[in-house]
Parts: C-alpha cells; sequence; structure tokens
C-alpha cells in the first residue's frame, strides 16, 4: 500500500507499514485495514521508516508474486528483526508454511484477515481512546464492491484462494462512497474479483453504479475491470454521465480462439470484437486496456501472431502483458506442451514493444485536446494527475495544488504521458 494515502500525526501511537502487491482489490482492503488501525491508535508510517508491525498483503497471480511477497518478508526481518511481521492475503492463504520458513509472527489467509485489526488491539493492548487527526494526501480511493469469483479458468488460482462471488450490499457501498467524499476524494475505483457480476439487493452492476451518480456527490468514478460479454448497450448507456470515467479496462488473454478455449474463457474474439465496437461508437475518446497472457500451454507461433495481430487492430491504450505461470492445483499447470521460459520471454518482448507503440499511439490522438484533469501530487515545480481516460497529464505546477481539477489543453507526448496547458481550474482563473 502506498502509505501516504493516508496517515495519523499523533506521534505516540504503534507504527504500522502496510504494504499491498497485485490487484486494485487489494489496494481498496489495504485502505479498509489502514483505515481500521488508525481507529485503534495506529499510526501508518511508509515501509522505509522504523515500524511496529509490518503487514504484507500479498498476491499470488504469478511465480513472480509469489517471488516478491517472499523476498519482502525476508527483507523486513533482516532489517528489524523485533519487528512484528504479519502476511495476509492471496498467498498467505494458500502458503501457511510462511510462518515457519520466513520466520514471520502472523500468517491470515483471505477467510482470516479481517480479524487483523482485533488481533493487532489485543497484542499491542491498545485502547481506542484520543482523537485521531487523519491527513489525507491522495485523491481517489479504492472501493471494494465485489470479492470471488465461480469461474473456472484453467490457469487461475483465484477462485481457491479467494472462494466464491460475494457482493457488498448497496447501501454499505454507497455508504463507504458518502465517506470517501466527507475526507475529500474526488475519484474513487470500483474494485472486485468479477465486478461484472455484482449481485446484491436485488441489484446487478447497472443498478449499483445508478444508485451511486443519483444517491452520492463523488465527481468522478472508475470501473476497475469488466469482462466483454458483460459490456452491453444498457450497461454502456450509463456513460453518458460525464463522471463516470471514459477507461474500461477488458482482460483479453489471447487474441486465438483455440487458446482462449483452452483457457476455458467465457468469450470469443468475436465477443470481444463485438464489444470494443460498441465502446467505440458510443464513447469514441475511451481508453480500453487489457491483459494479455503469452506462452500458455500449447500455445504455437501461429496462434501467438493471432494475437499480435489482435492487439495491432483493437488499438489499446495500454497492454499489460504477462509470461504464463503455471499456478499449483489449476488445469492448466498439468496440461502438455508447457511453453519454453526462452520462447515466453522472447514473446514478451515481442508485446512489450507492440504495447509502448499502441501506447504512444493512443496518446498523440489527444493532442490539442481540452480535456478535465485531476491533479494527484506536485514534485519539483510540475503537477501529475489523470485525465477520464487514465491518460496521465503533466504540467506546470504555478499555483494550482493537488486534488483540484483544471481543464488542460494537452500539448505534447512527455514522459508516460501527455504535457499540458491549465487553461482553466476550479477557482476559474
Amino acid at each position: 500500500m502506498r502509505s501516504d494515502i493516508i496517515h495519523s500525526v499523533m506521534p505516540q501511537s504503534i507504527r504500522v507499514s502496510i504494504e499491498t502487491l497485485g490487484c486494485k482489490l487489494n489496494q481498496a482492503e489495504s485502505e479498509t485495514l489502514a483505515r481500521q488501525l488508525i481507529a485503534l491508535g495506529c499510526r501508518i508510517v511508509p515501509p522505509s521508516e522504523q515500524q511496529d508491525v509490518y503487514i504484507l498483503n500479498t498476491c499470488t497471480v504469478t511465480h513472480i508474486a509469489d517471488r516478491k511477497v517472499r523476498h519482502l518478508l525476508r527483507l523486513v526481518k533482516r532489517r528489524n528483526p523485533r519487528v512484528f511481521a504479519v502476511a495476509i492475503g492471496c498467498y498467505a492463504n494458500r502458503a501457511q508454511v510462511l510462518s515457519s520458513e520466513l520466520k514471520i509472527d502472523l500468517v491470515l489467509g483471505n477467510d482470516a484477515k479481517q480479524n487483523l485489526p482485533e488481533i493487532i488491539r489485543e497484542s499491542f493492548a491498545l485502547s481506542c481512546e484520543g482523537k485521531q487527526v487523519l491527513t489525507l494526501s491522495r485523491t481517489r480511493a479504492f472501493v471494494k464492491v465485489q470479492d470471488g469469483c465461480n469461474g473456472h479458468c484453467s490457469y487461475c488460482i483465484v477462485p481457491l484462494v479467494r472462494g466464491s462471488e460475494k457482493s457488498v450490499p448497496v447501501q454499505d457501498v454507497l455508504s463507504e462512497i458518502r465517506k470517501r467524499v466527507e475526507e475529500g476524494y474526488r475519484e474513487v475505483v470500483l474494485t472486485g474479483t468479477e465486478i461484472g457480476l455484482y449481485s446484491a439487493d436485488g441489484q446487478e452492476i447497472k443498478g449499483l453504479l445508478r444508485q451511486i451518480l443519483s444517491e452520492t456527490a463523488i465527481e468522478r468514478m472508475r470501473v476497475s475491470s469488466l469482462q466483454p460479454h458483460e459490456i452491453t448497450p444498457e450497461l454502456i448507456a450509463l456513460w453518458c454521465n460525464p463522471r463516470l470515467c471514459q477507461h474500461f479496462h477488458i482482460s483479453l488473454q489471447s487474441g486465438a480462439d483455440s487458446v482462449l478455449r483452452r483457457m476455458r474463457r467465457a468469450y470469443n474474439t468475436t465477443g470481444y470484437r463485438s464489444a470494443l465496437a460498441l465502446i467505440k461508437k458510443s464513447i469514441p475518446q475511451a481508453a480500453i486496456t487489457t491483459d494479455i497472457i503469452v506462452g500458455f500451454p500449447g500455445e504455437t507461433d501461429d496462434e501467438f501472431q493471432q494475437t499480435v495481430d489482435f492487439c495491432r487492430g483493437a488499438a489499446f491504450a495500454r497492454i499489460h502483458v504477462f509470461p504464463y505461470s503455471a499456478r499449483p492445483k489449476t488445469e492448466a499447470a498439468a496440461m502438455q506442451d508447457q511453453v519454453s521460459t526462452v520462447v515466453k520471454k522472447e514473446r514478451v518482448r515481442i508485446m512489450l514493444a507492440l504495447a509502448k507503440e499502441e501506447a504512444e499511439a493512443f496518446r498523440l490522438r489527444f493532442i490539442d485536446y481540452d480535456l478535465p484533469v485531476l491533479w494527484e501530487q506536485c514534485k519539483d515545480g510540475v503537477l501529475s494527475g489523470y485525465s477520464s481516460q487514465y491518460n496521465r497529464v503533466y504540467a506546470d505546477g504555478g499555483e494550482c495544488l493537488p486534488n483540484t481539477i483544471s481543464y488542460v489543453k494537452l500539448l505534447r507526448v512527455y514522459k508516460d504521458g501527455l504535457w499540458g496547458e491549465i487553461i482553466n481550474d476550479e477557482q476559474g482563473k
């Protein structure tokens, strides 16, 4: 977790660091945990500072994530042998041996991590007396609306570590968003394992979005990820409201139908293209980002080329590329024709080059556009923030402060985003 999200200014508190690996759902859960610990009298500090408690919210979606978990836990104990080290989340859910192997103090999987605040309270004899003062230094909050998955993708370990689908009640979602608005947040990101499968209190994802728009004052809202078959005209019609950010993340994984069948994905490339066409027709400026897995078992050169060709024609704003990683107890891990590491590395290289090319082409589309930007930080006199399309935008800081919204004329590609000139901020300058 980026510990600048929230921090307490009380100097005599138990110092807690929270680091987060993986998805936006993990980030949402870490933010909630931070708020709970602050309410108990803890002080959230960056991992680089001295701490009494270190919490790692883990990911296990790839072997690289597993390796990073183990590295961070070894590192924290090496730096501070006396720290109370805790592993929670998805890797912890399937690797209870962590406590003995890495000498950490507590391992809590997804089914038990909600008990952590009470465990820390009892372990450190914390009381809730005294008023905490909170300082916000971020502008986006992650709000969990759904968890778990009933799907059976052949490569995915998520159902094994997150369990079956469950959705947060509508009123709980609305209440949390209202609290974030009161704290000063301008934008929320709705997160979940399969957010498009939201179902609570008789509402699906469309109904939830409608209620958030009508019953809260949040200024901008993002939907973290959807599946192509969930993209319907009724859903997309909601984006006529400018408070819904024009950014859709829709995992493709492969551009070859034969691979998608082996992956047991719930769509094919024809359905995916239909979803793209609907979004582009209804919201021409929308950014569409995706995930690609290369080197899935049995992936031939021709199947890989189909993925390259699909991505080149889709005009994605961003492509996240992952080499296939065998996960324990998944169907794909036992498949024949596992692709060699050498081949996977070369295919990753090719896809990353294409991803860079497509990202630059997408940014170039916005030169000379005037778009609202929510500024997140100012460093060395340069503001940075995000447009509705999730393009990172930079501008001369001047007197404009983070957590404000400005209209910006986008002038040129700059670093990983665009450089612009502020033409109107909230004060009408």
